[in-house]
């Protein structure tokens, strides 16, 4: 079923749909408005209700963090492959300016780090990558900015090939 349904509608399309529905982002009002076919680049957003304001209305804190917290590991998990252990390490955010309205975040991952993970894991070691995205509203403003530090590694039976 999941492979017609991917083939009929594409991997990133079925991604963003599943993602969308996703009763933790359902509740938050977290809505993926985009992922690119090559999971590249992935755009989310999130409204501001009642079941997302905090005590002085404006966004609460962990409904940001959460509207970011699994892209980059997705992302490079479908751009790498099934070859690679990818796992969220740690995560930081700072809170910049209150969010007092919707709010939106872009995630991009390059080349270079595309390039620089698997020469890494060529050599037997792990890569930490460092990556973070912004949290705007909808003037641009920006409201917080989360790390993302990664780990990934080749997996075992990976390695000893």
């Amino acid at each position: 079923m999941l492979k017609w349904l991917t083939a009929k509608f594409g991997k990133a399309r079925l991604m963003r749909w599943v993602m969308t529905f996703y009763p933790p982002y359902l509740g938050a009002g977290v809505r993926v408005r985009h992922i690119s076919d090559d999971f590249r680049d992935v755009q989310v957003s999130m409204g501001l209700g009642w079941y997302n304001r905090n005590y002085v209305g404006t966004q609460f804190g962990g409904s940001l963090y959460s509207m970011v917290d699994p892209f980059f590991m997705l992302m490079l998990m479908e751009n790498l492959g099934s070859k690679y252990i990818v796992w969220d390490k740690a995560a930081d955010i700072d809170f910049i300016a209150p969010g007092k309205g919707p709010v939106f975040a872009r995630f991009n991952i390059d080349e270079t780090l595309l390039d620089e993970v698997p020469r890494r894991a060529a050599r037997g070691e792990k890569s930490l990558p460092q990556l973070q995205v912004d949290i705007h509203d909808g003037a641009g403003n920006l409201g917080a900015r989360v790390g993302k530090p990664l780990y990934v590694r080749l997996k075992p039976q990976a390695r000893q090939a």
